[in-house]
């Protein structure tokens, strides 16, 4: 089956996906302790006068300030865990996608992949969370959700779209305050010198 016949568009909840075949896609996961249920509501009612894509664009926004101001535990601030999760995305790269940049973030992942074969992207994101938070809960003497059940993704669309998309996940740390320039964060691309 080639990429042309697998593009198809689903969602699991409130987020729709596309599985776009062999095409860069930006994706963003969260821990499920990141957005408080508080603030969401808050939001909803905030937004509910917005256009649909205003709202989008406005609920994304806010989400991706949120995040970066630090919301949850921040577990994956912890040295051992944030190198489970980087080794999860290291695991399958150059088989399953072809991974571009990541910076894993106290309490969100940004990830630049490409799909690599029959590998779907719903299939590669279940699988990064699904290990992780077995392996992260262990380690966290926890149990119940780890990471939040949605992920947002982006297909990128051109080659201007793909190098803001490295340069966000690069700089994402160094504008939330964690570092002063992208090389100096620990679970990223940056830091490998990617």
């Amino acid at each position: 089956m080639s990429s042309e016949d697998r593009k198809v568009w689903h969602s699991r909840g409130y987020l729709p996906h596309w599985e776009a075949g062999e095409v860069a896609q930006s994706i963003t996961f969260r821990m499920a302790d990141s957005l408080p249920a508080a603030l969401l509501e808050r939001w909803q009612g905030e937004l509910e006068t917005l256009s649909a894509m205003e709202r989008d664009q406005e609920r994304r926004r806010r989400i991706e300030q949120a995040l970066d101001s630090g919301h949850g535990s921040g577990a994956l601030a912890r040295a051992d865990v944030g190198e489970v999760v980087e080794n999860a995305l290291l695991h399958f790269d150059m088989q399953r996608y072809r991974l571009h940049a990541w910076s894993i973030m106290p309490n969100h992942v940004h990830v630049l992949i490409t799909p690599l074969g029959a590998a779907t992207l719903s299939e590669i994101v279940h699988s990064w969370k699904s290990f992780t938070a077995k392996k992260a809960n262990a380690l966290l003497q926890m149990d119940g959700a780890f990471w939040a059940q949605e992920y947002f993704d982006r297909a990128v669309r051109d080659d201007a779209h793909y190098a803001n998309a490295v340069a966000y996940i690069a700089m994402n740390p160094v504008k939330a305050g964690l570092c002063g320039k992208p090389a100096a964060w620990r679970f990223s691309s940056s830091w490998h010198g990617r």
